[in-house]
């Protein structure tokens, strides 16, 4: 079996043990079985073992992160995402209906990801920048406490929707829950800002600019702003948990668009490098 096909094979056991995760937090969820939360930990912690090994398999075949292809972006995307969701849960065990937004926002970019051409592509001239690797880490930060928002907002929604159960009852009240929702897009919306800052000292080095209205400059822009003003508002207009949540899912979908859309419809700089 040569590298790549072995890449894929660990791929799909990624998949396989995310989609048991899903399913043993589902249990644990729906049927009200608090203690079985830990046997979908376990299957996603399984999980990121293979998905962890095709990672860095391609990372010492190719000599740079997983950055520069669709397969690469969003298989290290969903990786963050899980990651950061069983660091969340870990400390916050009460969390975990969290589970069934993040696992099968993660299947889904990995299904997109190993159905992509996953060839390998020499490294640009203007990739080889440090600069890069903080904005393409910073993003990657970002994107995972924004996905982990929109669980929290989801979650939220749903109680404030009336539903019950013993996982749902251990969770804060309403105001508690929308508390935790701010924070994690305000941790995401840090790490947004330094992508930004970080993109435009890179693009100085490789093109002479900080800024040149790029469509996906300026649509980063717009969802920063739009997280900027979720923040603002809610601290200056007092939003009530709904408006909140509701917001925070408008905001994530603006960055759905802006990372993981619009760079394979539009051409821009930052689409020759996803295609």
């Amino acid at each position: 079996m040569d590298s790549l096909a072995l890449e894929i094979s660990l791929h799909w056991v990624a998949v396989a043990l995310y989609i048991a995760g899903t399913v043993l937090f589902a249990y644990a969820t729906l049927f009200e079985h608090p203690d079985k939360v830990r046997w979908g930990v376990w299957a996603a912690l399984a999980g990121l073992v293979p998905h962890s090994a095709a990672l860095l398999m391609r990372w010492i075949l190719l000599g740079h992160g997983p950055y520069l292809l669709k397969y690469e972006v969003l298989s290290s995307d969903a990786w963050v995402a899980v990651a950061m969701l069983l660091l969340f849960v870990w400390r916050r065990p009460n969390w975990a209906p969290m589970a069934l937004v993040v696992l099968p926002v993660s299947i889904l970019l990995m299904g997109f990801a190993v159905f992509s051409d996953p060839a390998a592509k020499a490294l640009p001239p203007s990739f080889r920048s440090v600069w890069l690797v903080f904005h393409v880490t910073f993003n990657k930060l970002a994107m995972g406490a924004f996905i982990l928002s929109f669980a929290a907002a989801v979650t939220l929604l749903r109680k404030l929707n009336g539903a019950t159960g013993r996982l749902l009852d251990r969770l804060p009240g309403p105001d508690g829950m929308e508390a935790y929702t701010v924070r994690l897009v305000g941790f995401g919306f840090v790490f947004w800002s330094t992508t930004i800052l970080a993109g435009a000292i890179w693009a100085n080095q490789s093109w002479g600019r900080y800024w040149g209205w790029d469509p996906i400059e300026v649509w980063s822009l717009v969802t920063w702003l739009c997280y900027g003003l979720l923040l603002h508002s809610r601290l200056f207009f007092h939003f009530t948990p709904r408006a909140t949540a509701w917001s925070t899912t408008g905001c994530f979908a603006m960055s759905i668009l802006t990372v993981l859309v619009l760079p394979f419809l539009i051409p821009s700089v930052h689409s020759t490098y996803f295609q």
